[in-house]
């Protein structure tokens, strides 16, 4: 029973490290995302996978509002 317990938080553990590691490197999260939408906006179709990364690289780096050389 005790490893069980042990075996469910680690993998609990895995998950959350590796939310934030995507997080810290400008990784999205898609799948929470489309959790939130479907739990919060359930009247509004997710955005599919390209158009989601799409923005948020926009967001993060200006899009095309951006100023600069690239």
């Amino acid at each position: 029973m005790l490893f069980g317990n042990m075996s469910s938080a680690a993998g609990a553990a895995g998950r959350y490290l590796g939310q934030t590691l995507r997080l810290m490197v400008g990784v999205p999260d898609y799948e929470t995302y489309v959790a939130h939408v479907r739990r919060t906006h359930p009247d509004q179709e997710p955005m599919s996978y390209e158009e989601f990364f799409r923005e948020r690289q926009d967001a993060r780096y200006g899009g095309k509002k951006r100023i600069g050389c690239c």
